[in-house]
């Protein structure tokens, strides 16, 4: 059955991946992105690819740009936008770590709740969270985006039991990506070089920790979102999708031993 799913954060990555997956299965795709420039680059690939999707801007955290979903008949919100931040929690300006919860708590929750008008009101409807295997184990010096996404997946949980209370048929879900080759997991991590200068308490350390970075992302990295698209696009067609997806299998393994074992 053809559904009409939107899209956050389309401009990019897994986004991007998603929409033209879930287009090319039939369903009419409103494929959002954070700003014209990426709408417009969107909209040339799509005719480049001869590939039918409505394609605009949409920033989450601009309340007249959420107001665009209003009136209109969404079967599924596919809540995809955010923002990526790093470094240590003993140093790290606490304004960098606001405004990731502003883009990946906040303004999601306030976009989600003008999707639920509709859905709730037509009795059918699905909203996926997509939040991160960083949110379900702490993980020194990602804590500024790794504490959104556990509040992202406790926040889906919680939503889930309200509206399977509500009894509106209103199915909620919350898809876990693991590391996976798309340049966002190098750009919050390059973040905090930006300001550690010598005053840094790690400053000393910067050289090694990059370093270390980029080793542990070329050996944990899928090279590609295929695994990860497929899980969103199981989500998105069930009548009753699960609480929770995560792909790469291997890594949400990896997550799941090490929370057994007290990491």
């Amino acid at each position: 059955m053809q559904k009409t799913i939107l899209i956050t954060g389309a401009g990019t990555g897994i986004g991007r991946d998603v929409a033209f997956a879930l287009a090319e299965r039939g369903h009419a795709v409103l494929a959002t992105t954070f700003s014209a420039s990426q709408a417009d680059a969107l909209r040339a690939e799509c005719a480049q690819r001869s590939q039918a999707m409505e394609v605009f801007k949409l920033d989450i955290t601009d309340a007249a740009d959420r107001n665009l979903l209003l009136g209109r008949p969404i079967d599924v919100l596919i809540n995809n936008a955010g923002l990526g931040e790093s470094g240590s929690l003993a140093e790290v300006d606490v304004n960098r770590i606001r405004k990731v919860f502003e883009v990946n708590v906040f303004a999601t929750l306030e976009l989600t709740q003008v999707a639920l008008k509709g859905m709730i009101a037509r009795q059918s409807g699905t909203v996926l969270f997509i939040s991160s295997i960083a949110g379900r184990l702490p993980m020194p010096f990602l804590m500024p985006y790794s504490m959104t996404k556990f509040a992202l997946s406790a926040a889906a949980a919680g939503l889930r039991s309200e509206m399977d209370q509500l009894g509106k048929n209103v199915q909620i879900a919350v898809i876990e990506p693991g590391a996976i080759h798309t340049g966002f997991n190098q750009s919050m991590t390059d973040r905090k070089y930006e300001w550690m200068d010598e005053s840094s308490y790690f400053f000393a350390q910067a050289k090694a920790m990059k370093v270390k970075e980029k080793r542990t992302f070329a050996f944990l990295e899928a090279r590609d979102t295929r695994s990860i698209v497929a899980k969103i696009i199981t989500a998105s067609e069930a009548r009753r999708p699960r609480l929770r997806y995560v792909a790469p299998w291997i890594q949400g393994f990896g997550i799941r031993l090490a929370r057994i074992f007290g990491a």
